[in-house]
């Protein structure tokens, strides 16, 4: 069941929130869990089995460590080690296998030799998400961050908390369990919670599927020109964002709704002037979950320089394959992960060559002005086109067809690098323009970042748009709700892209 699919926004939502509000306290949190268990059975009953199976495996590890910790500490690493490696054989069987069948088999037939013939796999929605926040609870546990769980309902209901169970934000257990037993279900946090969730509607509905049209239309062409490419890969970079950030929207929404706070999983992503910057503003909740599970455990940057860069590189190629089991991904890890090496040297080197006393300082920190902001631009534009050549890569169905895309986007003849073609132009009109123009402003300006600049600004004009704000805000996202149920009625909900990670 999709957010913005008719079924859960008038069926399914008012009734679990209706009777969320009525129920009992001692009674909240098994409704959440039954309602969060419906909603994901709804994609596949079997599906669910496997879901309740994760659960209780994790909750049973739990209650296992938290009971040896004190005393017996090997077998506490020895159930967190076993729990651990079902986790992942669990999410490589179900996300791997037909990768892995694929692999062999264009190697023999390289070799001339014949290949496997096996079944296929079908992958479970959402099955990265709730496998790694389920390992976290018991790496949690046996940390001392988190306290297990007395009870199984508590735990699988963090696990299948439906706003967030397909696409995340990745939560914590430490961060949801008193959350749960306390939640905040205020007025103001439910009306914030409405607000914010008509946003991400909005974001996925006017943005997101508008500019679809254009990005599925550049990946598609046999040879397209260098504006093809362009127009394409900028069009699939706002579509991808305004999908995925328009869902954690939505998530965070629900969450408040229901008393719940979520972390966020954006922050103005495409006005990073590097990609170390790009990566701590992109899904935040991986980001800092791969840092805390993966890459502070394997040494992070106390093992010495070279370990560090191994790491680096190790974690996204990880964090890679995590997104999809194809070679693409493995690519656009990798891609990622030098691109974080070759900023670390630099910035490395930049401190080491800074004179005495502004070691702390960045190179466009220490020149003129004017220069300053010419660095600072170009820090800027190499950054999101370095991003844009991974989105590429991402969004390709195959390393083919991503090479053939970078090509045509840095094709230097004047008959090659023509603007955009007859055979992409017919495919969309002036309203998906129009609508990848809008998401250019919104994803630079990203009010809520603007917002927060102005939230403890002095001047007279900043305190007099701060008045204004709530009657401006409301009065635009009514318009935008109207218009998204508009064309929702016209067009019909399409899935969210990162359902298929």
């Amino acid at each position: 069941m999709v957010f913005s699919s008719p079924a859960f926004l008038y069926l399914f939502l008012p009734l679990f929130l209706g009777v969320y509000y009525l129920v009992p306290p001692r009674a909240r949190t098994g409704w959440i869990l039954a309602g969060s268990w419906l909603f994901y059975s709804l994609w596949r009953p079997d599906f669910l089995v496997l879901l309740v199976a994760v659960s209780f495996a994790n909750w049973a590890a739990g209650a296992v460590v938290a009971a040896e910790a004190k005393t017996r500490l090997g077998r506490a690493k020895a159930a967190l080690a076993l729990v651990v490696v079902a986790d992942l054989a669990v999410l490589g069987y179900f996300k791997y296998f037909n990768f892995g069948i694929d692999t062999v088999n264009a190697v023999l037939s390289v070799a001339g030799a014949a290949g496997f013939t096996a079944w296929r796999v079908v992958l479970p929605v959402g099955i990265s998400f709730y496998v790694f926040q389920a390992m976290s609870y018991v790496v949690d546990v046996y940390r001392g961050d988190a306290p297990a769980s007395g009870s199984f309902v508590d735990m699988a209901a963090y696990i299948a908390l439906f706003p967030q169970l397909v696409a995340g934000p990745i939560i914590r257990y430490k961060d949801l369990a008193g959350q749960l037993r306390r939640p905040d279900r205020g007025p103001d946090g439910a009306a914030y919670g409405l607000r914010r969730f008509v946003v991400g509607l909005c974001r996925k509905v006017l943005i997101a599927d508008t500019v679809a049209p254009i990005a599925n239309a550049a990946f598609t062409i046999a040879d397209p020109s260098a504006g093809d490419a362009w127009l394409g890969v900028i069009a699939y970079a706002v579509q991808l964002y305004f999908d995925f950030s328009g869902y954690s929207d939505m998530a965070v929404g629900l969450g408040r709704m229901m008393g719940f706070s979520f972390m966020e999983n954006f922050d103005a992503p495409y006005r990073a002037s590097s990609v170390t910057d790009f990566w701590r503003r992109w899904h935040i909740s991986l980001s800092t979950w791969l840092r805390d599970y993966l890459y502070i455990p394997l040494g992070g940057n106390r093992k010495g320089v070279a370990r560090t860069y191994l790491n680096l590189a190790l974690v996204m190629v990880i964090g890679g394959l995590w997104h999809g089991a194809s070679w693409n991904f493995v690519a656009w890890g990798c891609w990622h992960g030098a691109w974080l090496c070759v900023e670390r040297l630099a910035s490395s080197l930049s401190r080491k060559a800074s004179p005495k006393g502004r070691s702390g300082a960045s190179a466009p920190d220490r020149l003129p002005g004017p220069l300053a902001l010419v660095a600072l631009a170009a820090r800027w534009a190499t950054a999101q086109v370095a991003v844009l050549a991974g989105w590429v890569v991402f969004r390709a169905t195959d390393m083919d067809s991503a090479g053939r895309t970078l090509r045509a986007m840095f094709r230097v003849s004047a008959e090659q690098s023509r603007l955009v073609s007859a055979d992409m132009a017919w495919r969309f009109g002036r309203l998906e323009l129009f609508a990848l123009a809008a998401g250019l402003i919104l994803a630079a300006v990203e009010p809520r970042a603007a917002l927060r600049e102005y939230r403890t600004a002095s001047r007279p004009l900043s305190r007099t748009l701060r008045a204004a704000r709530p009657a401006a805000a409301s009065a635009g996202i009514a318009l935008a709700l109207a218009a998204a149920a508009i064309k929702l009625s016209a067009d019909g909900y399409s899935p969210f892209l990162y359902f298929q990670f």
